[in-house]
């Protein structure tokens, strides 16, 4: 038991890796391909966490977003049936022809990326075989995503007659697909029920909510199942509310307004007190940072921390704590340094609700500047379009979307917006990345934490000083190099690769400095956001999405497809994203209400009315209540976009105080419940697990700490990908905080989120994989972290009871809310007895050596349980 596990983070490593640098407007392209010629190339590296598949949707999303235009850009020229060509005998414009491969055999083989031919190619691993011919190797990025997509199964949409345009037929029936059709009005929920004949003299339902399940139910032929027990049912509600486990305290409150007002009124009281803690706007700002693909670092290649991130976290549990509307909470994100402020603390919050755009995941490493550009705003059509309508616009960057109804046209349309916004993320320049990130700056004085010093005066004006001299050697010697080649003369020992590269990396730490003190030194207030470019512009037509290949410039716009379509004209000196914003919140946008309230659903009852919830696309699945979903959207707008008057009709509903206890009749004629004729049993997420722990031992912390590990220990420094980094804590689990307080390190994740399915910070995640493998038991036995919570949960029993039988009654209470059954309560004294027997046995200097206390077994033995880490 004392033994801790042991890890392993290591990296596939091909070659060491390169070292490069950001390109500059100071240094011609010339001397740019030559330093970048010199280095060797990058290493292919995969963390050890991409090779766990995640859920069909996250392998869809990278293979539309990454692999389909890489093979479009790269391979059809050659290896397709619209070029007409099969060299090798190759093609692969298709699932089945790319999995057979051609002469030499299979060029992906799922799940085994070195059986795969396709990425020896692309590696050059092969030198006869290297793909594509006559070109520059693919960077290492694109590289990694392939290797990943062949580790995650290789998914992949196409049928063999996707390899031709899609028809007008094909768009037509996109374009119908429920999910971009108005809301339907639902006058009454009982008419629904009579006119599927499913009307029931019932007392059952308590709202529409009810009466529309229960019509539904009779039509299946099942019946509701009956309330689940009180204790269980208080359980289900704090943790789905807060997070937290209710205490012993809650629960003799519980059951005492059971026994004076009723089981209802109990409920709701409860209920509006829990929406009410602080503690709400920290659960389920967590389910909106998983959307928001939340991260503290850039991931990749260079992996460089984002030490302002932080602040849009914090934004966003207040958001959720305050109620702040939902259409407002949206507008804010995309468009909140273009609305009004009447102070500037509000414009501070404002600015930093605009993380939101700056927060994904970026290729550092990228050395041609439009392509990290293109790149970055891809990400950011990406990120809004899934998160907020469960579709994402950026499958038509290369072509016309297979599957939905958007064209390239759309994608540059919304490409014009976001290349006239210009992103702040804060990263430094450094030899591990060629492009930095300038910070946003937040007004003066309006009680932001600050987690970088001030510099004396003098310090600044030496900095500043240093870097003139720089630019001025620079210049200098990129004139005598000019003069010499002019000349007919020798340049190279008039200005050396060595000082070239020197001036850049020093330049670039410098302004980095620079960038986080005023004139005088003083510290400023930083964070991560966007603002409107000096200049407005729209945005060419990328052929197969290549910036190599610009065609006509397409008008800023909307997708057309979708309601309202009334034509929308965007201003002339602004990006246009605060009318996009308006157009994403029109009350008769199809797709926000019914994708928010979906989301909803999803968290309290396990599984969405549409259970692709980040798909509402034809390839996703259809809605099990369409009357539901949209009486519910419908509902939710005119009741203001509020979040917590919708989570507290459904709380309150019949439908979810039911017990999840199995009735064989309704399993075999509803085996996934779909029905919902019971409740569903549910794991805790990996954060509730964790904060579930810290509860039951009294050590929780639930003050907010100030900023973040990241900004705190790393600033904006490289993250070390290979082994632990010596800045960090050993152990990122160890704090006392909340969950949501741990460091959210891209690649990097404490072992408890990690091992418990938490969100890939890279991708925009609605729902998560469920998963039951032996690490995580293996974690709970020998973690650090868990053992250190049994020793203080043990204490705390100590403390809290006198005897054996009292103590053992009072850790059933606190772990599972319930006292011990008799079966329970006989075994735990057995063990406590024959454990402290046999410490008896052995002497005190053997004692001294014997490892936990009985008491500490025992409660880890139950934070270990099933039961603990279940709902139901």
């Amino acid at each position: 038991m004392s033994q801790t596990i042991c890890r392993s983070r290591t990296l596939q490593l091909g070659r060491p890796r390169r070292r490069g640098f950001r390109q500059c407007r100071t240094i011609p392209l010339w001397l740019v391909g030559l330093i970048v010629s010199m280095l060797p190339p990058p290493p292919l590296l995969v963390a050890e966490d991409d090779r766990r598949p995640p859920n069909d949707a996250a392998g869809l999303a990278l293979f539309e977003s990454k692999i389909r235009p890489l093979l479009v850009n790269h391979c059809y020229e050659c290896h397709s049936a619209s070029s007409g060509s099969e060299e090798g005998g190759l093609r692969v414009d298709s699932r089945s022809a790319i999995r057979a491969g051609g002469d030499r055999g299979p060029a992906v083989v799922p799940g085994d990326p070195q059986a795969s031919l396709l990425l020896v190619a692309m590696d050059h691993l092969d030198p006869d075989l290297e793909m594509p011919p006559k070109k520059t190797k693919l960077s290492a990025s694109a590289i990694a995503d392939v290797k990943k997509w062949i580790q995650w199964g290789a998914p992949d949409p196409r049928d063999d007659d996707h390899t031709t345009p899609r028809t007008q037929d094909a768009a037509e029936v996109a374009r119908n697909h429920w999910a971009y059709q108005p809301l339907r009005t639902v006058s009454s929920a009982d008419a629904i029920a009579s006119q599927r004949g499913a009307a029931m003299a019932s007392s059952w339902p308590v709202g529409a909510v009810d009466r529309m399940m229960l019509a539904e139910l009779a039509n299946q032929g099942l019946k509701p199942s009956a309330d689940a027990a009180p204790s269980i049912l208080l359980r289900r509600i704090h943790f789905d509310l807060v997070g937290l486990p209710p205490t012993p305290k809650d629960l003799n409150r519980f059951l005492r307004r059971i026994d004076t007002d009723g089981l209802d009124t109990a409920i709701a009281t409860e209920v509006d007190a829990l929406l009410a803690s602080p503690r709400f706007g920290e659960r389920w700002g967590k389910h909106w940072l998983d959307v928001a693909r939340f991260g503290e670092s850039s991931g990749k290649e260079a992996n460089i921390s984002f030490p302002y991130a932080w602040r849009y976290r914090d934004y966003v549990i207040d958001a959720f704590n305050q109620d702040l509307p939902y259409d407002r909470f949206l507008t804010e994100q995309i468009a909140g340094d273009l609305l009004p402020a009447e102070d500037d603390v509000e414009r501070a919050r404002l600015l930093i609700a605009t993380g939101f755009l700056a927060l994904g995941p970026k290729n550092l490493d990228e050395a041609n500047g439009w392509q990290f550009l293109s790149d970055l705003i891809d990400e950011q059509i990406d990120s809004v379009t899934r998160a907020v309508i469960a579709s994402s616009v950026a499958c038509a960057r290369c072509h016309d979307h297979k599957f939905d109804p958007f064209s390239m046209r759309d994608y540059y349309a919304l490409v014009g917006i976001f290349a006239s916004t210009e992103t702040f993320f804060g990263t430094a320049v450094s030899p591990a990345n060629r492009v930095g990130g300038t910070p946003l700056r937040l007004p003066d004085g309006t009680g932001h934490a600050i987690f970088h010093p001030s510099l004396p005066s003098e310090k600044v004006a030496e900095l500043q000083a240093e870097l003139t001299s720089l630019e001025r050697k620079q210049s200098d010697g990129m004139a005598a190099i000019k003069s010499a080649v002019a000349e007919g003369k020798d340049p190279s020992d008039l200005f050396t690769l060595r000082e070239a590269l020197g001036i850049f990396w020093r330049s670039g730490a410098i302004r980095g400095q620079l960038a986080k003190v005023s004139e005088r030194g003083q510290a400023l207030p930083l964070a991560m956001g966007v603002l409107d470019r000096p200049m407005i512009i729209d945005a060419p037509l990328l052929q197969r999405g290549d910036i190599a290949h610009p065609g006509d410039t397409i008008a800023r716009a909307f997708p057309s497809a979708i309601p309202p379509r009334s034509p929308v004209s965007l201003p002339k000196d602004q990006s246009g994203r605060l009318e996009l914003a308006r157009w994403i919140t029109h009350p008769e946008h199809p797709l926000t209400s019914r994708v928010m309230v979906n989301r909803v659903w999803q968290h309290l009852f396990g599984a969405g009315l549409v259970r692709t919830v980040d798909d509402f696309g034809t390839t996703g699945q259809p809605p099990s209540h369409p009357e539901l979903l949209d009486h519910l959207a419908t509902e939710f707008v005119e009741g203001g976009w509020r979040v917590k008057p919708l989570i507290r009709q459904l709380v309150l509903s019949k439908t979810y105080r039911q017990s999840s206890d199995h009735n064989q009749q309704a399993f075999l004629r509803d085996p996934e419940n779909r029905f919902l004729g019971r409740a569903s049993k549910r794991r805790l997420e990996a954060e509730a697990i964790r904060d579930a722990m810290l509860s039951v031992s009294g050590e929780l912390d639930q003050q907010r700490p100030r900023g973040s590990l990241v900004a705190a220990v790393i600033g904006d420094r490289p993250i070390s990908l290979i082994g632990m980094d010596k800045r960090l804590p050993t152990d990122l689990d160890g704090s006392v905080h909340r969950s949501i307080y741990l460091p959210v390190i891209r690649d990097r994740l404490p072992d408890v989120l990690d091992l418990f399915d938490a969100a890939e910070p890279s991708l925009v995640t609605g729902q998560r994989e469920t998963t039951n493998v032996p690490i995580q038991a293996l974690y709970m036995m020998n973690s650090p972290f868990v053992q250190d919570r049994s020793k203080a949960f043990a204490t705390r029993l100590r403390r809290g009871a006198d005897s054996a039988p009292r103590r053992v009654e009072l850790a059933f209470k606190l772990c599972f809310n319930r006292p011990p059954y008799p079966e329970e309560r006989k075994r735990s004294m057995a063990f406590l007895s024959a454990t402290e027997d046999s410490v008896r046995s052995f002497d005190e200097a053997e004692i001294s050596h014997k490892g936990p206390d009985v008491w500490d077994r025992f409660c880890q033995a139950l934070l270990s349980t099933a039961e603990f880490r279940n709902l139901d």
